[in-house]
């Protein structure tokens, strides 16, 4: 508790918390139990997920660990000394909780430095690696809707709903790329940029009775320094590494949707790749845990529309998230028993 603050407004912050999981859920709740039975027959969309056989099965269950593995280089890209068992365990257990607590994001993030330090990582290099990172799958969502944009241009097809995706996405793309450039090449610039940050901020917090947020721009000058030497030697192995995890996970959608009988006839994967554009730049909203309901209805509707049956859209979307989503609670429960065993991975940290 900071000085001055009283409890009364605490106990408001967290009633007001409350809330939010509980509509957090409630939307989640809402789409999967009152949007898609009406857009697909249930039943019939477990009797099309029966049909799988044993080869189609293990090839989604080999892409599903492929994937796994492309979430640990990502963050290895971004913090050397890391080892694929100890990205991994973090990985997952940072995944298994934001996937199933509303607000799971923020807690994640505290997981992740927890763990990371008791690795013996400090915080300077953690917290590059979490921003790095975190701006380098921005700008992989804001540019996945232009390239398939230009993917169904060429093949002289069009989508209203996917140009103006693109186009906001170019907009906030260029803009950001603009603005991390200029932050990294004058100190000035980042110190003013900081600056303006916390002002307006402070001027948005105000009407929550939140803030002030000082002493921004000096945080964003130190992010610039301790950053630089990182970006100078492995930006071009972060950005391989987000875009393969981005690629991967189109995969492993296309694969479950061709699985159960979506032909290219049908849904080209073109357009496959722009509803895939489209619901990952929706999820960079947090609405619900994981994107739970959002990311369902997303998919089916926008693949309904390009052509695809109802049902066996319906069938190939819920084996994708079943892999991409529900797999990963299990495996964080795992990593978290792994991570608590291995006493010689830890270490003790002081406050």
């Amino acid at each position: 508790m900071t000085a001055g603050e009283r409890p009364d407004r605490i106990g408001s912050s967290g009633w007001k918390r409350w809330v939010g999981m509980v509509a957090s859920l409630a939307i989640a709740v809402g789409l999967l139990a009152g949007v898609l039975p009406a857009i697909a027959d249930i039943g019939e969309v477990w009797r099309s997920i029966q049909t799988l056989t044993w080869l189609e099965s293990g090839s989604l269950l080999a892409l599903a660990a492929w994937n796994i593995v492309t979430y640990q280089l990502v963050i290895m890209s971004a913090l050397p000394g890391l080892t694929m068992g100890r990205a991994f365990v973090v990985g997952q257990i940072s995944t298994a909780v934001t996937n199933t607590l509303p607000a799971g994001s923020a807690v994640g993030v505290g997981i992740t430095y927890a763990m990371f330090s008791s690795f013996g990582f400090d915080a300077g290099s953690i917290a590059i690696a979490a921003v790095v990172t975190g701006l380098w799958n921005t700008f992989v969502k804001l540019g996945l809707p232009i390239v398939a944009l230009a993917i169904l241009s060429f093949q002289g097809q069009g989508n209203a709903a996917l140009q103006s995706a693109a186009i906001t996405g170019l907009a906030i793309l260029v803009a950001a790329v603009g603005v991390l450039a200029l932050t990294l090449a004058r100190e000035s610039f980042a110190l003013a940029t900081g600056e303006r940050l916390g002002k307006i901020a402070t001027a948005v917090a105000r009407r929550f009775r939140r803030g002030p947020f000082e002493g921004w721009g000096d945080r964003l000058a130190g992010f610039r320094t301790q950053s630089i030497d990182l970006l100078r030697k492995r930006w071009h192995w972060v950005t391989l590494a987000t875009i393969v995890s981005h690629l991967s996970l189109f995969a492993m959608l296309l694969t479950a949707l061709r699985h159960m009988g979506v032909s290219a006839d049908s849904v080209t994967g073109a357009e496959a790749l722009a509803a895939f554009a489209v619901v990952r730049l929706l999820t960079a909203l947090p609405i619900t845990p994981g994107g739970l309901g959002v990311v369902e209805v997303g998919y089916t509707t926008a693949l309904v529309v390009a052509g695809g049956d109802e049902e066996l859209v319906l069938a190939g979307v819920l084996i994708y998230r079943a892999l991409s989503y529900l797999l990963q609670v299990p495996l964080g429960i795992i990593a978290y028993t792994v991570w608590r065993t291995r006493g010689d991975w830890r270490r003790t940290v002081s406050p």
